[in-house]
């Protein structure tokens, strides 16, 4: 009786399902799956009729060092919004991205990145990453409008308060695409 070898796309194949088992590699590969995705998918602006209005409001905020803040959204700057995580695989996949966005458009747009997590925890992420985002910890629940069960969830709301831009997922911020909506908005 012959035995069969197994073919070695099984074999990685079984190979990738026990590294995802491994505690220590699932969320290095999870970041990587993601990270093929941010390469391929750029927002894009939402249809005319599927733009959400917003009353202009000042979101009640904590910096990272533990001061309290209010950003205005809908009063006048164009602002980027987004609730992440530092254990989110699509988070952590596309934050590079919206790290190029702020270092060009960091002064014409205002950026905040919200998170549940604590403080300290998010320093040694984003100092470990050598990236220098505006995160804050909210002190209010969210506007309905803005509220959303999946992380990562980005806004792009304009002067007025329109949602122009709604992507939920690992996205590339640092797109053409997106750089054109904001060039629009800003100017």
């Amino acid at each position: 009786m012959k035995r069969k070898i197994p073919k070695p796309s099984n074999l990685l194949f079984a190979l990738f399902l026990l590294l995802l088992i491994i505690p220590q590699t699932r969320n290095a590969i999870q970041v990587a799956v993601n990270k093929v995705k941010v390469f391929v998918w750029s927002p894009s602006a939402l249809d005319e009729e599927d733009q959400t209005q917003l009353e202009p409001f000042g979101y009640q905020l904590v910096d990272l060092s533990g001061t309290a803040k209010t950003k205005a959204i809908g009063s006048g700057q164009v602002t980027f919004l987004s609730y992440w995580a530092t254990w989110c695989p699509p988070c952590i996949a596309e934050l590079p991205s919206i790290q190029k966005l702020f270092t060009d458009y960091g002064d014409q747009v205002n950026f905040v990145l919200i998170t549940d997590e604590a403080p300290e925890l998010v320093t040694r992420f984003l100092k470990k990453k050598a990236y220098d985002l505006p995160v804050f910890i909210p002190r209010m629940p969210a506007p309905e409008a803005l509220f959303s069960r999946s992380i990562p969830t980005n806004y792009v709301i304009d002067g007025n308060g329109k949602i122009i831009i709604k992507e939920t997922g690992a996205a590339d911020w640092d797109s053409v695409k997106v750089r054109g909506i904001l060039e629009g908005l800003v100017h």
